[in-house]
């Protein structure tokens, strides 16, 4: 199953992010090795900057995608204002039909 993260920056905490990116970064790059990682990439504000992430994971039910997020060094780094985990289903342009 598919389940998208649909997260919001903190405001004023540009600098979090940039903080721990490179550690974001190397576990979005491990759940990609695992096979875990859909896509994942930021939201960004009217100035280009970044204010949120979009990140969609294979895991077995909402729990173990909880148990993911939860594991985000931005999540541990108290960046998000808001986390929103749904269960998605990718119906067109999946990587099965390039």
């Amino acid at each position: 199953m598919l389940f998208a993260w649909i997260c919001r920056d903190k405001p004023g905490k540009l600098q979090v992010r940039l903080d721990a990116r490179p550690e974001h970064v190397a576990f979005l790059e491990g759940l990609n090795g695992e096979k875990k990682l859909a896509f994942a990439g930021p939201f960004l504000d009217a100035d280009g900057k970044p204010n949120g992430s979009l990140v969609v994971v294979e895991a077995p039910d909402l729990a173990a995608a909880e148990a993911l997020s939860a594991a985000d060094p931005y999540a541990k780094a108290g960046l998000f204002e808001s986390v929103e985990i749904r269960q998605w289903n990718w119906v067109f342009n999946t990587p099965a039909a390039n």
